[in-house]
């Protein structure tokens, strides 16, 4: 293959773009920002759901609450309307009134039951209440860790993208000038190789492996011509030599 050492020497420069472009890809990847954004979002998923979970519970204790309030108050107009007959001496059977005293006193059991419910309801409703606000408090304090954080991830990935379509236009301007078949080759090795497709000789080393070249090949290298594509004999990779 030929190509002349000045389309070699922008085939260089060409992988010195490939290789950045892959180095902000990998940035990306692996953006701490991004990742700390999923973490935040699953962590937001969860209080949300434990929120909803406790006010839920929070809305049936209330229920009971109200409930049990209704029985005491009913209970309570009930044992104070016996009471009220009790004392108006309205009742002269000794039998009516033995059994008007035996109702009153089990109202008076019943009252003091339903409150002991009602009670442990209210004070169970107080311990959810407080689940309630602290995860209303982790919800906004995520929310609003979470908006930090993607604040910076923008900045960052906008800073990424600028420099991203700066090398790719750059790219474009360079293939004008290199060989399409040079491009193919180095396109080719690049996917096979770990994305250097080109590499520098420098010296007897090639700057694609750092491996040093035997005599025989540096001599075969050395009487290649100008136009000569040569390639390293240990990685395969396209040599550039100095012009």
């Amino acid at each position: 293959m030929k190509a002349s050492p000045q389309e070699q020497q922008v085939l260089l420069d060409l992988q010195h773009v490939d290789t950045r472009l892959d180095q902000l890809a990998h940035r990306v990847a692996n953006l701490p920002e991004i990742a700390r954004c999923a973490e935040l979002n699953a962590r937001l998923e969860e209080f949300q759901s434990d929120s909803v979970q406790a006010q839920t519970e929070l809305s049936d204790l209330g229920e009971q609450v109200a409930k049990a309030e209704l029985e005491v108050a009913g209970v309570r107009a009930r044992a104070q309307k016996d009471q009220s007959l009790l004392d108006s001496g309205a009742i002269s059977s000794g039998k009516q009134l033995e059994d008007l005293q035996h109702e009153i006193t089990s109202l008076a059991k019943r009252q003091t039951s339903l409150e002991d419910v009602e009670l442990e309801l209210m004070e169970q409703a107080e311990g959810v209440q407080v689940r309630v606000d602290d995860l209303s408090d982790s919800v906004a304090r995520t929310r609003a860790e979470l908006a930090d954080v993607e604040q910076s991830r923008d900045a960052v990935m906008s800073e990424i993208s600028d420099e991203v379509r700066t090398n790719e236009l750059r790219r474009i301007k360079l293939l004008e000038d290199v060989p399409e078949d040079l491009v193919t080759l180095y396109q080719r090795l690049r996917n096979n190789l770990g994305g250097v497709g080109a590499a520098p000789l420098v010296g007897k080393h090639c700057e694609g492996c750092n491996m040093e070249l035997a005599p025989t090949d540096l001599t075969s290298i050395a009487a290649a011509a100008p136009d000569d594509v040569v390639r390293c004999e240990e990685c395969s990779r396209i040599l550039i030599r100095r012009s």
